[in-house]
């Protein structure tokens, strides 16, 4: 009688090295699942490697890769097809954010900005979602903001990306439904994280006089939410009272608003 190898599936996350990445890739191992994790750090990839399946006895694979650059998502896909692995599951969190005014901000920035929240999350669901619908049940979590529920003078093209994840969710989340295919947009609040840094606050701003969450309660929530199959998880009670706020407040006062939130995070 011939035996079939058992196929082995495994859950991608982007931007795994740091911050929610990082943590999401310790909550989904700790869950039992196989992971393959992305980053441009290899150094940082092998330690969490290393960590993860001394800890948890799964299989971790991980790819260098820059997702800021044209193309990079296909190719990130080649490289995984190449190596025989099947995916169940997609975490699209790789992104980053800018604190500038828009006419004195750095086009190249904003473009790698818009490449890596925006066309290589697209990019990655559009090459792999075939394959999610065949091993289904599976489910994509995409990391967006509550950024995604309003517009962000001093952060345009950052809060406008994460528009763009939110309403791409929730989409797909209808599509995807009677596939088997859940797929949950994830809307952080600021977080303890090496966002801030990235994204240019000041060490004396406001994300330092608030207590935020670390990534780690963020990683849970996010989890959590993938597992329950959401289509849109805000976690916090605070941010959840804030997006619900949003429809009640005319768009004039939401800007205005959000300008002077941001203006004190300005250097």
């Amino acid at each position: 009688m011939k035996v079939t190898s058992k196929k082995i599936f495994y859950v991608l996350i982007t931007g795994a090295s740091s911050g929610i990445g990082l943590e999401l890739a310790r909550e989904y191992s700790k869950n039992g699942h196989h992971l393959i994790l992305t980053a441009r750090s290899t150094e940082k990839l092998n330690d969490l490697k290393a960590e993860l399946e001394k800890k948890y006895n799964n299989n971790v694979e991980i790819i260098s890769h820059d997702l800021s650059k044209n193309l990079s998502a296909t190719a990130l896909h080649k490289e995984i097809k190449s190596r025989g692995l099947n995916l169940k599951g997609l975490v699209n969190n790789a992104g980053f954010g800018d604190h500038s005014e828009f006419s004195e901000s750095n086009l190249n920035k904003n473009l790698e900005m818009i490449q890596l929240n925006i066309t290589s999350l697209t990019e990655l669901t559009q090459v792999f979602v075939n394959e999610l619908i065949e091993n289904a049940p599976s489910h994509v979590l995409n990391v967006a903001s509550i950024a995604s529920f309003i517009p962000g003078p001093l952060m345009a093209v950052y809060y406008a990306t994460k528009a763009f994840v939110l309403s791409f969710s929730e989409a797909l989340h209808t599509e995807l439904k009677d596939k088997n295919v859940s797929v949950t947009a994830l809307c952080p609040g600021p977080t303890i994280s090496g966002f801030q840094a990235a994204a240019n606050f000041t060490s004396t701003s406001l994300v330092e006089k608030v207590k935020f969450p670390t990534s780690l309660e963020v990683a849970e929530f996010g989890y959590q939410a993938a597992m329950n199959k959401d289509a849109v998880a805000v976690h916090g009670l605070k941010n959840q009272l804030l997006v619900f706020s949003t429809r009640l407040l005319s768009r004039s006062s939401i800007r205005k608003t959000v300008f002077t939130l941001q203006k004190k995070r300005q250097p």
